[in-house]
Parts: structure tokens; C-alpha cells; sequence
């Protein structure tokens, strides 16, 4: 049984996806080659559920900029099929965290058992200790 969450659905029309240059080692090929994604969502306009929306604006995640727009940029696989597929896992990773419903703690208390259990640990650590003083103290 998984964690509960908010129902929502993603809109294709609303992720906006762009080709760019990849950075880093690649020879000749990453030079002439668009084969990285920046993918774009804007918070506050997609049909999100107005919860999802306040949660997702609420994180304090770097992906995340003042506006509200998300940025992910996917440059880990040659494809930019792969890359592109990547970026939007990636977004969908965050939503689902942020529909996620947590459950509420309950608190517990401690066994009578456990608390005995410390107050012996304490006891035979203060033995320990009293065997380390001098004799005529």
C-alpha cells in the first residue's frame, strides 16, 4: 500500500521543451549536435491543483526560480529522445512528491522495559566511570 496522494494530470501543452548544445566531452559530435533538453513548466499557469501549486512554490528546491517556472536541464544520455524522456521523468518526480500526502505522527511513548533498560545503561556506565577515581577518594 503506497503513500496517499492528490489526483492530478500533467498537460503536455503546458512543459515547454527546447534542444540545446550539450556541454562537456563528446568530440566533434557535441559541437554540432542540439542534443540536450532544457524543459520549462510554469507553476502558477498549469492546471495543477491549487495545493500541488502552493506546495511546489513553497519547496526550497534550486530547480525552482523566484517566478515560479520550473527549469530542468537533461544532458546525461547522447539522444536527445532519451534526454528529452529524462527531463519530463524528472519533473513528474517532483510533482508527485510535492501531491504526496504525508500522515499525520502519532505520538508514542517509550516501554516501561526501554526505560528501565536506559536507567541500567546509565547505572553501569556510572560504575564504569566511578572505577577510573583514585583509591582515596
Amino acid at each position: 500500500m503506497g503513500t496517499p496522494s492528490i489526483a492530478y494530470e500533467l498537460q503536455t501543452d503546458e512543459i515547454e521543451l527546447i534542444a540545446i548544445r550539450a556541454q562537456g566531452a563528446g568530440g566533434q559530435n557535441v559541437n554540432k549536435v542540439s542534443n540536450a533538453v532544457h524543459l520549462r513548466f510554469n507553476i502558477r499557469a498549469s492546471s495543477l491543483p491549487d495545493t500541488i501549486k502552493e506546495r511546489l512554490l513553497a519547496r526550497r528546491d534550486q530547480r525552482i526560480n523566484d517566478d515560479g517556472v520550473v527549469v530542468i536541464k537533461a544532458q546525461t544520455y547522447r539522444s536527445l529522445e532519451k534526454n528529452r524522456s529524462d527531463a519530463i521523468d524528472r519533473l513528474e518526480a517532483i510533482v508527485a512528491a510535492a501531491a504526496a500526502v504525508l500522515r499525520t505522527r502519532r505520538p508514542t511513548r517509550p516501554t516501561l522495559s526501554s526505560k528501565k533498560k536506559r536507567v541500567e545503561g546509565k547505572v553501569r556506565r556510572g560504575q564504569i566511570k566511578e572505577g577510573r577515581r583514585k583509591v582515596g577518594e
